[in-house]
């Protein structure tokens, strides 16, 4: 699950460093700032998302796809002495920049199990019965539509929801979606998404390779010994992180799974936390600014300064931290690059090979009618037999919302496919469903929002105070 990235506040106004030339040193501010408007939008990274996946269709589909095809199919690597480790730049892109988008869909689902709406059986209820509805319902209906042996292994394609390409339709609707909607939305994507790493570790991963399994289960080690010596600098988790990496990947499980497993192992609490970091800058502070003749010496400024540093980098748990500095990353560079690698399909139906058919029709019936009867479904069983709550603010039709949106698979439909389909031409139908499906999903979600939802409150809400605190923590 990919959260958009949080706003934050503009920086104070300083004149420029002394080595900078203020005139050049404007221009750049000025055109910086088109820039920082659409970051501050909350669709942007799925705007971006989109993009990138309408360049990746329209280059396939032109007189130029073959330039596309041989860029993606480009070797690189290293090679020392006799050792040789070349891949294509797909595979690159797929197998390690993907390792990133799941550390830190890792360190959500980490952060959601300690703190957020899964860390409350009663908040958690909810989601949890609409992710299942809509992981099961997809999948039965792509079994049910496209279930020849030549084209089963793509039942775990539509049980994925992208948040990124959601959350930008639900702004797109505005005041209409109440917050609660959103919070729910990303609840149930945070238990989306590890219905979807557990699919893919069990169903889509190789036989296990004993030593590469002992290697990664020694990265794994190296990183909780770290823990237990109390080592807070995070580079020094990369070269473990890594070995978990390749020993995953010498073990034939897919090794982006690493990174989730390297996300759940990050801490979840701070060291010192809000009021540690205020006491501890302003001790410093006050030291410096003590009514002295003379300044501080240099020895003296760097040793507050680093105080100072320390005191900012725990005031924030390492997930938390990790999650912040990462999401931009993530939505603005991982994911765009991987929806321009993998969504380049020519847009034209699959001939009369009917397996192909098969399997764009499983897809699309999967997505477009398998997740909204899932996740509303689902979730009115739950409310029915009294085991979950509506979070103040939704009544039922917001659930219809959620369930159309929620048909929107891209980023990890796209990664199952690529894992199910070795064959070329299922895997351009996959691509190819996924993408139409996507598509017409957001326009329903789109459509429904304007028919069912309003700027006031719906009147089948009716919560209690606990419940109204409890659904806006976070």
């Amino acid at each position: 699950m990919q959260r958009p990235p949080e706003t934050t506040s503009p920086a104070p106004s300083h004149d420029p460093p002394p080595e900078a030339w203020e005139p050049l040193v404007r221009i750049a501010q000025v055109a910086a700032r088109p820039l920082e408007r659409f970051l501050k939008i909350q669709a942007s990274s799925g705007i971006c998302l989109l993009a990138a996946a309408a360049i990746a269709l329209a280059w396939a589909s032109s007189p130029w796809a073959g330039s596309y095809f041989d860029l993606w199919g480009t070797k690189v690597g290293i090679r020392l002495g006799d050792f040789v480790f070349e891949r294509s730049l797909a595979w690159v892109v797929n197998d390690g920049l993907m390792a990133i988008f799941f550390f830190v869909v890792g360190l959500e689902i980490r952060r959601e199990i300690h703190e957020g709406e899964l860390s409350e059986l009663r908040r958690a209820a909810l989601p949890t019965a609409a992710a299942l509805g809509g992981m099961v319902v997809p999948a039965a209906l792509y079994l049910l539509v496209a279930g020849e042996p030549a084209t089963r292994s793509g039942w775990g394609v539509p049980m994925a929801t992208d948040i990124a390409f959601a959350i930008g339709v639900l702004a797109l609707l505005g005041k209409r979606v109440p917050p609660a909607l959103r919070v729910l939305l990303l609840a149930v994507a945070v238990i989306d998404d590890l219905g979807s790493i557990l699919v893919i570790a069990i169903f889509y991963s190789g036989k296990l390779d004993p030593y590469g399994a002992a290697t990664a289960a020694g990265g794994i080690g190296a990183i909780l010994l770290l823990q237990r010596f109390g080592v807070r600098s995070k580079p020094l988790y990369v070269v473990p992180g890594l070995v978990v990496w390749a020993g995953t990947y010498w073990a034939g499980v897919h090794p982006t799974l690493a990174g989730v497993a390297v996300g759940l192992l990050t801490p979840v609490r701070a060291w010192l936390g809000h009021r540690g970091f205020v006491s501890d800058v302003r001790r410093e502070l006050e030291r410096l600014d003590s009514p002295a003749d003379e300044p501080p010496s240099p020895p003296e400024l760097a040793g507050s300064l680093k105080q100072v540093d320390m005191a900012r980098r725990e005031a924030m748990s390492p997930a938390e931290s990790l999650i912040e500095a990462l999401n931009p990353w993530v939505a603005y560079f991982v994911m765009p690059v991987f929806a321009l690698a993998n969504a380049g399909v020519a847009l034209a139906l699959p001939a009369a090979d009917g397996a192909a058919r098969s399997v764009l029709l499983g897809i699309a019936v999967g997505l477009l009618v398998g997740k909204p009867l899932g996740v509303v479904g689902a979730a009115l069983v739950a409310l029915r037999l009294g085991v979950a709550k509506l979070p103040v603010g939704i009544g039922v039709r917001h659930l219809f919302v959620l369930g159309a949106v929620a048909g929107i698979g891209f980023t990890m439909a796209l990664f199952i496919g690529q894992l199910a389909f070795s064959e070329p031409a299922l895997l351009d139908s996959a691509k190819l469903g996924i993408v139409i499906a996507s598509g017409v999903a957001a326009v329903a979600a789109l459509v429904l929002g304007r028919l069912l939802l309003s700027d006031k409150q719906d009147p089948d809400c009716a919560q209690t105070a606990d419940e109204a605190e409890a659904s806006t923590e976070k």
